[in-house]
């Protein structure tokens, strides 16, 4: 926890200072080097922060990475917001051809969507000239709004008594057994269970201990087909997200839908925002549901909306609800697989760097294999693409179903099952059967 609280707290601070820096890069080598840091921080970021939550939470780690990734969601959303105000309405570079040029600036803007920029190679704009902008501040804004972060990781680390210069007079917070225990009422054998658990899972305290050869000597064939046809899900999956809020636009501004600039638009902030309320929503749902049961809903969700936006691709009322039936569809995905690998694999938060990596390679690289198929096929390929993603998706989630049920039981599950198997104590003297 100690490790894993560090690096949040390097990384969220990262974060902070990177985007104040980013409006004095005047070199595009210093810029990407920056950039790269920025990337670095959010990767661990991502995986600590799912790993940190399936470890606690365990069983009841769904909901709380459901509440995880709809703030992903809603900072997605919100980010674009903040940034608005501060572009510019004319061009930036002024120059004699700037007249000229400033009628491009709306299909420019309406072309900057969330994370993922549209081609913007067609449009001609002056590149040398007196610079005037004030999209400075609107990273200076974002750079600050992200400041409490990691004041409030700190506050964590000194309350836990984990920073060596510094000693808390008041006592630390809940242990991780006990918030479990917060979170869901146990009984009298799960209690005992929880104080066995950090003893038993020696292997798995260090931060880095998933990579250690030892922890996967003897492991079956199912315990890696499990990490990698989830990972390979979520490849998919997350590169749908990106491919899809990457080139919806593009799509939607040529033929044969022709939609306006300004309406077109809409789309990737209409399919960011059900994202966001689909993982809202999906809180309270899978406190009822269990994570296999809502993959499953998820993936076969974006097949058939993938196939109904082939039958009706003329029609741009339903692109609009398309959209919107892919986001929703698309929201849970992530958090749910995560906590169904880990259900699998007895919550010790190795999987998650494995499922986080899976998903972050597949949105950067099905978003550059479809760029290239629509640049050389057309805009019609690019429903076809996501229509075989969504395919490939749940044809990895049949497979991974299949080795669950042949992944080996817990042996906590098979003693359980032997009523006569008689009780031994370990060395703390702690009853267990």
């Amino acid at each position: 926890l100690a490790q894993s609280l560090f690096a949040l707290f390097a990384s969220s601070l990262a974060i902070s200072l990177v985007f104040a820096i980013i409006p004095l890069c005047h070199n595009v080598v210093v810029l990407a080097v920056v950039m790269a840091v920025a990337g670095l921080a959010m990767g661990c970021i991502d995986t600590i922060s799912n790993m940190q939550l399936v470890k606690i939470y365990q069983k009841d780690s769904a909901i709380f990475l459901q509440a995880l990734h709809f703030f992903v969601g809603f900072g997605a959303l919100l980010s674009p917001l903040i940034a608005d105000p501060f572009l510019s309405d004319t061009n930036c570079i002024l120059s004699n051809a700037t007249g000229n040029a400033s009628s491009n600036l709306p299909h420019i803007r309406k072309s900057l969507v969330p994370h993922h920029p549209g081609n913007l190679s067609h449009y001609d704009l002056p590149m040398k000239g007196m610079v005037v902008t004030r999209v400075s501040y609107a990273f200076w804004i974002m750079a600050l709004i992200n400041l409490p972060v990691p004041i409030a990781v700190f506050f964590l680390l000194y309350k836990e008594r984990m920073v060596p210069c510094l000693s808390s007079s008041s006592h630390p917070l809940l242990s991780a057994d006990e918030l479990a225990m917060e979170a869901r009422p146990v009984e009298k054998d799960e209690l005992s269970t929880a104080v066995q658990r950090p003893r038993a899972a020696g292997g798995h305290d260090d931060l880095l201990s998933c990579c250690q050869s030892k922890n996967f000597r003897g492991a079956s064939y199912t315990y890696f087909a499990v990490h990698i046809t989830g990972a390979l899900v979520l490849f998919m999956t997350d590169g749908i997200v990106g491919e899809y809020s990457g080139f919806i636009y593009s799509y939607a501004v040529e033929e044969p839908l022709s939609v306006v600039h300004k309406v077109a638009g809409y789309l990737p902030s209409l399919f960011w925002g059900f994202i966001t309320l689909g993982r809202l929503i999906s809180i309270p749902v899978s406190y009822r549901m269990k994570p296999a049961t809502m993959v499953f809903i998820n993936v076969v969700g974006v097949l058939v909306t993938f196939l109904l936006l082939l039958i009706f691709s003329r029609s741009v009322v339903f692109l609009f609800v398309g959209t919107a039936s892919l986001g929703l569809f698309l929201s849970s995905t992530f958090p749910s697989m995560l906590a169904y690998t880990e259900d699998i694999l007895q919550y010790k938060g190795c999987a998650t760097t494995v499922l986080v990596t899976g998903a972050g390679v597949g949105e950067m690289v099905l978003q550059l294999l479809v760029g290239s198929i629509i640049h050389d096929q057309g805009s019609y390929s690019f429903l076809v693409c996501g229509m075989i993603f969504g395919g490939l998706a749940f044809t990895f989630y049949t497979f991974l179903l299949f080795f669950h049920r042949m992944y080996p039981k817990p042996s906590s599950e098979m003693d359980a099952a032997s009523p006569d198997k008689p009780a031994v104590t370990d060395d703390t003297g702690q009853y267990q059967r």
